[in-house]
């Protein structure tokens, strides 16, 4: 139980000196941001994520075996709008992989852009999102949460991928004390899955209860605040700032 707090509370609020610094808490809420963004896509633009590439995979074979309510166009779009975004990502990542904290600073910058983008559509769509909208949301989204997911991938912080829970879910099983294992980062893994679920939660809550634009503001103002964030303490020379 004490490495599990130790672990929660080094997820949550770690040391400037740490090995990853303020990455985790920043991924944390980017994380959150996912579940936003997917709870928004599948409800508001019909069963397709823009984060959630293997649900994407599924649903296309849904589509291809006929079953009602999901789109063959959507899922391909979809897919294809995540690996352009991962692409723009991993260049990003490449010329900035020597130091972490410019990398993720301009990757939201630009991935807050993209969102930006889809705020002003849903706005102008309205809570009935027409085709044209829509595809033009799953374009502007999954670009957006491909660029985070390479982002990510870059960073290398573990079980802080901010899109993929099944291996985080997997590794709170696998390496636990019941499996044998040592149960580390197990308190990492369950801030990952309950980030997560919270932003699915809060997304579903207003796209059914409120406005579906609100989900997207959130995410919006969550992703300028890791740009911000990242920007300003980046200024410094500690080890987590160099790959």
């Amino acid at each position: 139980m004490n490495a599990f707090l130790a672990d929660v509370r080094e997820t949550l609020l770690p040391e400037r000196k740490s090995r990853h610094g303020p990455l985790p808490p920043l991924l944390v809420a980017m994380t959150l941001l996912t579940g936003l963004v997917d709870a928004f896509s599948y409800l508001a633009l019909g069963h397709v994520f823009v984060a959630n590439m293997t649900g994407n995979v599924v649903f296309l074979g849904f589509a291809l075996a006929g079953a009602p309510g999901f789109s063959i166009a959507a899922s391909l779009v979809a897919l294809a709008s995540f690996w352009c975004g991962a692409l723009a990502g991993g260049k990003v990542g490449s010329r900035l992989e020597g130091h972490r904290a410019r990398l993720l600073a301009t990757a939201a910058s630009v991935q807050a852009l993209f969102l930006a983008v889809s705020v002003t559509l849903a706005a102008l769509a309205g809570n009935v999102v027409t085709a044209g909208f829509r595809y033009g949301l799953i374009v502007v989204l999954g670009i957006a949460m491909g660029i985070q997911n390479a982002t990510a991938r870059k960073l290398a912080v573990p079980d802080m991928t901010t899109t993929v829970l099944t291996l985080t879910i997997t590794g709170t099983a696998a390496h636990s004390a019941l499996a044998g294992g040592k149960g580390s980062l197990s308190g990492r893994r369950l801030i990952a899955v309950a980030a997560m679920l919270v932003g699915g939660l809060i997304g579903a809550a207003l796209v059914i209860h409120a406005h579906s634009v609100f989900p997207l503001v959130i995410a919006l103002v969550v992703i300028v605040g890791v740009a911000a964030t990242t920007r300003f303490l980046g200024r410094s020379d500690l080890p987590w700032v160099r790959a």
